[in-house]
């Protein structure tokens, strides 16, 4: 997450949506003032002042709206710019599996991932609950419920989705790649029949809101 009082907006990461890129490739251009929070250089080296701030929830990469009251000014938030970073969620869903089996902290997907094959960690029950319960529109909504998004960007149209955020800051940001999972490029060979229908079912409120198709 990025909050930017000086260039007015704040960015929130929602997990494996080329988020990383977009925050290097802002906070290359951060203002001295900007709350950095994450694991990318310039966050890691202000971090120290994010010792103290209480807020709603925890302050972390992937905050949410909801996660930050507290962080500004009352009505401060209101006013920014909000924006995030969406995907195609049968593409994001193979991002996360490949992404799991490589980590080493303590977490159910994680062991979820580490012990099943593609097809059966996406039919388990918790990787279902989980995809269902945290759509793009989760990460956008304040503390008192109100959804705030002034540009939800999906990835595969990012010239056409992002034009709203480079008006807003005045110039056009160029995303490196960063993070990417090792995995074939084309996520539809990763799917059965029947683990396409699950992701189709437990993502369905993304797949709707922003016109995504399995092919």
């Amino acid at each position: 997450m990025i909050v930017s009082p000086g260039r007015g907006y704040v960015f929130v990461h929602i997990p494996k949506t080329a988020g990383t890129a977009m925050a290097l490739a802002l906070e290359a251009r951060a203002m001295k003032d900007d709350i950095l929070v994450g694991d990318t250089p310039k966050a890691r080296r202000r971090k120290r002042r994010l010792k103290g701030l209480a807020t709603t929830g925890r302050l972390w990469k992937h905050s949410r709206l909801s996660d930050i009251g507290g962080l500004l000014k009352p009505g401060e938030l209101e006013r920014l710019f909000a924006f995030t970073l969406v995907r195609n969620p049968w593409d994001r869903t193979v991002s996360y599996y490949h992404w799991l089996k490589g980590q080493t902290f303590t977490h159910e997907a994680v062991r979820l991932a580490q012990q099943l094959d593609f097809e059966a960690f996406v039919l388990h029950p918790h990787t279902r609950a989980t995809l269902a319960g945290s759509p793009a529109v989760a990460y956008m909504r304040r503390i008192d419920g109100s959804e705030q998004c002034a540009a939800y960007i999906r990835i595969e149209h990012l010239e056409e989705d992002a034009a709203p955020l480079w008006a807003h800051l005045g110039f056009r940001l160029d995303l490196p790649r960063a993070n990417a999972s090792d995995r074939h490029a084309d996520y539809r060979a990763y799917y059965s029949d029947a683990a396409a229908a699950a992701i189709a079912s437990a993502c369905a409120t993304d797949i709707a809101r922003f016109g995504y198709t399995f092919d």
